[in-house]
């Protein structure tokens, strides 16, 4: 998007090496902010503040669940599950409990996400197109040397990662 072209107000996805760039380099646009700013209570820049109003709404829910980015978060946290921990189930989810909330999971925490990747991994291994369609646009070569496992394992492992990354003690750290 050409941040200068008064009459373009789309926002559009970056490609090439701006795609994976934090949103602190997102241009603003007072005339058409950016949603996932507005849905999360960003200021309207009109004026300095100090702080910024903390509100929970089901749009910022949905928002983390659904959209594209979060999603490839998610993707991308259960390839490091995958790849960065030689263990069993229960290692790999400690791990990115740990990696997300900064602490160990307690038994029942664990239990619930063990039987959450249980689900997960039995409905990817019966709806194998589906499960292609959850570990599309990940590195050829992570599937090839089977670093990140089969199609349904990852897709398994990107749904929990979702759960991680949306856990109210991730999201409202303070």
């Amino acid at each position: 998007m050409n941040p200068y072209d008064g009459a373009n107000i789309r926002w559009t996805t970056s490609t090439g090496a701006d795609r994976f760039r934090r949103s602190l380099y997102t241009f603003l646009r007072r005339t058409a902010p950016y949603p996932m700013m507005t849905t999360f209570d960003a200021t309207s820049r009109e004026f300095c503040t100090v702080r910024r109003v903390r509100t929970n709404t089901p749009l910022q829910a949905l928002s983390l669940l659904n959209d594209e980015a979060f999603f490839e978060l998610a993707r991308a946290l259960a390839q490091r599950m995958l790849t960065e921990v030689n263990g069993d189930l229960r290692a790999r989810l400690s791990y990115g409990f740990r990696l997300c909330v900064s602490r160990a999971p307690n038994q029942t925490e664990l239990e619930k996400l063990e039987k959450l990747y249980q689900r997960q991994l039995a409905h990817y291994r019966a709806d194998k197109a589906a499960a292609q369609r959850v570990a599309k646009g990940v590195p050829p070569g992570l599937m090839d040397e089977g670093r990140a496992g089969d199609p349904a394992e990852l897709s398994a492992w990107t749904m929990v990662a979702n759960v991680l990354l949306n856990l109210d003690e991730m999201l409202t750290k303070e």
